[in-house]
């Protein structure tokens, strides 16, 4: 049985002007055809979801990447030019669904924006801009190039030893693509940081005696997921937890 996949979207407008909720194409594919899943697109709209009747539906929740940043409000800091663009839409989703999951037990994966609304979610701090601090690097998407320049491997990531990313993977040192401006700058409530990029910025991260899957990543696996050493395992490993979750019948009755 696939289990039911929901992919937390983001606000677009097309041609600039008409109002749209949608995902990348490549996170769908990636949930399809390694974590072996049915992806369902879901709208972060004010008012057309209820948490509740979506972890009612769903066996586990992918929270992408995405252009907007989460609101410095939701961490208790005001609002710079520094922070960028927000989706307080999703924000409204995202984090009370985060929280949820954790408690129920429910696999969620964060990508990038994702990572960093699981550490808000459980009472974290973002900085604004990692690539403004003293002896770090610049993070964020190379402005041009095509798409493989872009999602290009940048750095090494290392893994605490023996900890569950170094396990998951096999090595305790990967290398990643790098397309991200923000970064934690206190970790949440049982957030673990278990993997960092050379200059310390966080880059992987797992809740502390969860019941449920909650690995979250800052880099973006869902680029050549199938064929990349790194990729493919966590969105295995996730899709297996997610079809581990729909067997035992945990959805609707839970």
């Amino acid at each position: 049985m696939k289990p039911v996949i929901g992919i937390i979207g983001n606000s677009h407008l097309i041609n600039d002007e008409y109002p749209a909720f949608a995902a990348g194409a490549m996170n769908v594919h990636a949930v399809a055809e390694v974590s072996n899943g049915l992806p369902l697109i879901v709208p972060t709209g004010a008012g057309t979801i209820c948490v509740q009747s979506l972890m009612d539906r769903c066996d586990g929740f992918l929270f992408t990447g995405g252009r907007p940043n989460v609101h410095p409000e939701e961490y208790g800091e005001p609002a710079t030019d520094a922070h960028g663009a927000f989706d307080r839409e999703r924000d409204g989703i995202a984090l009370p669904l985060i929280r949820a999951c954790v408690m129920r037990g429910q696999p969620i994966l964060g990508i990038c924006r994702g990572f960093q609304e699981v550490n808000v979610a459980m009472g974290g701090t973002l900085y604004p801009e990692i690539r403004d601090l003293p002896g770090r690097d610049n993070h964020r998407m190379p402005p041009d190039g095509t798409l493989e320049e872009k999602f290009a491997l940048r750095h090494k990531v290392t893994f605490t030893k023996d900890g569950p990313f170094h396990a998951l993977m096999g090595a305790q040192e990967v290398m990643t693509n790098t397309l991200h401006g923000q970064g934690i700058k206190t970790a949440g409530q049982r957030v673990v940081i278990d993997g960092h990029a050379p200059d310390g910025t966080p880059e992987a991260i797992y809740i502390a005696d969860a019941p449920g899957f909650t690995m979250s990543v800052q880099w973006h696996p869902e680029w050549n997921a199938s064929d990349d050493p790194v990729s493919r395992p966590l969105f295995e490993a996730f899709g297996n937890a997610c079809r581990d979750w729909a067997t035992r019948g945990m959805r609707k009755s839970a």
